[in-house]
């Protein structure tokens, strides 16, 4: 995965409003846990397509 830091550094998770740090080939909510993929060195920053956690 290769995504822009400075785009990591204002994306915001769109369920809860926390950061998203990157986790193997996912962005990861510290707040809420929710993972969303990255397609194409694309965040898809969907709540209908985050994986909801363990």
């Amino acid at each position: 995965m290769n995504l822009d830091p400075a785009l990591l550094a204002i994306i915001v998770c769109p369920a809860c409003r926390s950061d998203l740090e990157v986790q193997a080939e996912e962005l990861v909510c510290s707040g809420c846990g929710l993972a969303y993929p990255v397609r194409d060195d694309i965040p898809v920053l969907l709540v209908d397509e985050a994986r909801k956690p363990a």
